[in-house]
C-alpha cells in the first residue's frame, strides 16, 4: 500500500473579503495541526469580532482531510459551513482552518447570495495564500557499535534525512528523521549493508548483535 506522506496546505495566514448588499463577509484561513489549535483560534476570531452576526467555519486535518467539520452557525442550513469547506477541496489543502465573520447589513441574501458570499471570501482567502507542501517524517533512534558507524553513515548520506541528535549512552547512536515512505527502505539499507546481504533478503524483525533500530 503507498504510503501517503505529504499534504498541502498555507505558509501563511490570509484574510479574504467580499461584500454584498451591505453584508459584509471576513475570510481567515490560517494553519493547523490539531482540532484544539482550531478551537484556540475560533475563540480569538469571536472575541476580536464580537460584535457580528456570524461566525461560519470549516477545517480539515490529515492527509486525506480524514478529520473535517463545518459549522454555519446560524446561517440556513449547507449555506456556509459546506461552501467554505468545498473550497478548502477545491484547492487541494489540508491541515487548513477557515473562518469566515459576517456583519450583516439589513438585507437577507436568499440562500444562493449566502452560498456565494461564503465560498468567495474563503477563496479570496485562499488565492492570496502561499501554498506549500509539507512532508511527514518518522523519528528514528540508532544505536549501534563503533564498527557499523562507516556502513550507518554511508545508508544516511544517499538519503534525505535530518539528524536531530548524536547521543551515547551504552552505544553511540544518533537520532534522525526520515520521510515516512522511505522509513523501511533506510531501515533495511542499514541491515542489508552491515550483513552484506541484498536488500530484498532482509526481514522486517531482522537482529545484529550490536545494532538497534527502533521508530520513536
Amino acid at each position: 500500500m503507498e504510503i501517503i506522506d505529504s499534504y498541502r496546505t498555507i505558509a501563511a495566514p490570509t484574510t479574504g473579503v467580499y461584500k454584498e448588499k451591505g453584508s459584509k463577509f471576513i475570510a481567515y484561513a490560517f494553519e493547523i495541526n490539531s482540532e484544539e489549535e482550531f478551537k484556540t483560534r475560533l475563540e480569538e476570531v469571536k472575541k476580536e469580532h464580537f460584535k457580528a452576526r456570524h461566525h461560519c467555519y470549516a477545517y480539515a486535518i490529515g492527509t486525506t482531510r480524514e478529520n473535517y467539520r463545518y459549522n454555519d452557525d446560524g446561517e440556513p442550513g449547507g449555506t456556509a459551513g459546506l461552501p467554505i469547506f468545498n473550497q478548502i477541496k477545491s484547492f487541494d489543502l489540508t491541515n487548513i482552518g477557515i473562518i469566515v465573520v459576517r456583519y450583516f447589513g439589513g438585507t437577507k441574501l436568499g440562500v444562493p447570495g449566502l452560498i456565494r458570499a461564503y465560498k468567495s471570501s474563503t477563496k479570496d482567502a485562499l488565492e492570496s495564500a502561499q501554498v506549500i507542501v509539507r512532508l511527514i517524517v518518522d523519528k528514528i533512534k540508532i544505536e549501534y557499535d563503533y564498527s557499523f558507524m562507516g556502513n550507518i553513515m554511508r545508508i544516511a548520506n544517499q538519503f534525505d534525512i535530518k539528524i536531530l541528535e548524536n547521543t551515547f549512552n551504552k552505544l553511540p547512536g544518533l537520532i534522525i528523521e526520515v520521510r515516512k515512505s522511505k522509513t523501511q527502505e533506510f531501515i533495511k539499507s542499514i541491515y542489508s549493508a552491515i550483513l552484506n546481504r541484498d536488500i530484498k533478503d532482509i526481514k522486517e524483525d531482522e537482529k545484529v548483535d550490536g545494532l538497534k533500530i527502533e521508530i520513536c
